[in-house]
């Protein structure tokens, strides 16, 4: 959940009890108004009416005078010193209904003789009055609400904009580009601590990158120009004709395994650089013609193990990768379905404008899913100048790259699958 649409839900949930609470309070009020006033009209026809009595005869016609509104009966109760208050609903002929009326009632004496006097008022006018009041509250709670809802919405969002811009940044971020990005002042001193904050880190990061990239650098070629020099050494050695058998196996073996530190050392490196993002994506090299390419180099290689390769490539394949990835992809993949392959074994390749699918035969078991992509994993049936890399090469360019790369074993086939 995005935090202005959390920020607003618990706005909500505070501002609904508070107005729920106030329109309540509003309504009691009302009520108790309405009902106030009422009873001061019916104490006030009381007087009138008390005063009229007073001046009146007993065989006035008053005396026998019975309505809904005005009951004067005989009693044997006594004096009321006060009178009573209190709500009754009585039938209506002209609503046909049950209405709610306001009463009166006290006992009194007129010219010795106690009587029970009933004064009441129909609420039905002050009812509709009140649920009108109520209607009208309720339309202006509700729209008040949704007026402060959105103002809050608006103002939250203006708010915390400079902290999405941020965010945006920040997923834009490139090492090889941090230099450029530089988070700007803003009007909250919170955002303005954080973009600070940002700046000094992605400055920190920027320079961790340059140095190691500089260290990459160096490295590769610090490292390598001995490898050189001695395996250059040990080809003269092995020009030697005075070496035994024995010491010309002994420099053989050390000779391979200088090329195979040699090759580690340089898949090592491409590591790095495909962790440090050293390879930006200028074009998009065409799939289709690096497969082609590396299916020619490897062409004899093929034609020695009798390899049967089927192919459905579509015509063009432009990929989102830098070529020399492109080229190291296609070449890791085709050269272990080579590689790993039984005499007359079968490689079958498939191309389409978003996905690569490799598959071939093999002696080899099925790989462990946590073991297929893990550096330096190898099946101890394989080959022995192997460094365990190339898998793991092939998934990093993946994950730099927004590939998706998989394995599958299915009835004996080895079956690797790149999509982007």
């Amino acid at each position: 959940m995005k935090l202005l649409t959390k920020t607003t839900l618990y706005f909500i949930i505070i501002m609904l009890p508070v107005f729920a609470g106030g329109a309540f309070f509003l309504f009691h009020k009302f009520n108790k108004e309405i009902k106030h006033e009422t009873d001061e009209e019916l104490a006030n026809d009381q007087r009138e009416w008390l005063r009229y009595l007073d001046t009146a005869s007993l065989d006035n016609p008053i005396f026998r005078f019975q309505t809904q509104e005005f009951q004067l009966t005989p009693t044997d109760q006594p004096v009321q010193k006060k009178f009573k208050f209190k709500g009754v609903t009585l039938y209506q002929e002209t609503e046909d209904a049950r209405a709610p009326f306001r009463e009166l009632s006290q006992v009194i004496s007129i010219h010795g003789k106690h009587y029970q006097m009933i004064l009441r008022k129909s609420m039905i006018e002050k009812d509709d009055l009140l649920k009108n009041i109520i209607y009208v509250m309720l339309f202006a709670f509700g729209g008040l609400l949704i007026f402060v809802i959105l103002s809050n919405w608006f103002i939250s969002r203006n708010v915390w904009r400079p902290f999405y811009h941020s965010l945006d940044k920040i997923r834009l971020l490139q090492l090889n580009k941090m230099e450029a990005r530089r988070f700007a002042a803003t009007p909250t001193h919170e955002f303005n601590q954080l973009n600070e904050a940002l700046n000094q880190m992605t400055d920190r990061i920027h320079q961790d990158y340059i140095n190691m990239k500089e260290l990459t650098e160096d490295a590769a070629h610090e490292m390598q120009t001995p490898l050189a020099i001695a395996q250059s050494k040990l080809e003269l050695l092995l020009q030697d004709e005075n070496l035994s058998e024995d010491q010309l196996k002994n420099i053989g073996q050390t000779s391979e395994e200088l090329q195979r530190l040699s090759r580690l050392n340089h898949n090592l490196l491409l590591l790095a650089k495909i962790e440090n993002q050293q390879y930006p994506v200028t074009e998009q090299p065409d799939l289709h013609q690096v497969l082609i390419q590396y299916l020619s180099l490897f062409e004899e290689l093929i034609r020695e193990k009798e390899l049967t390769v089927e192919t459905h490539l579509v015509p063009t394949a432009p990929w989102p990768l830098h070529p020399a990835l492109a080229d190291i992809l296609i070449s890791n993949l085709l050269g272990n379905a080579i590689k790993y392959n039984y005499h007359e074994g079968r490689i079958h390749i498939t191309l389409t404008a978003q996905t690569f699918t490799i598959s071939n035969t093999s002696n080899l078991p099925e790989i462990p899913p946590a073991d297929v992509f893990q550096r330096f994993r190898k099946s101890n049936q394989g080959y022995s100048n192997s460094n365990g890399l190339g898998l793991a090469i092939v998934k990093k360019i993946g994950e730099s790259y927004h590939i998706q790369v998989s394995y599958q074993y299915v009835n004996g086939l080895h079956i690797f699958t790149a999509s982007c």
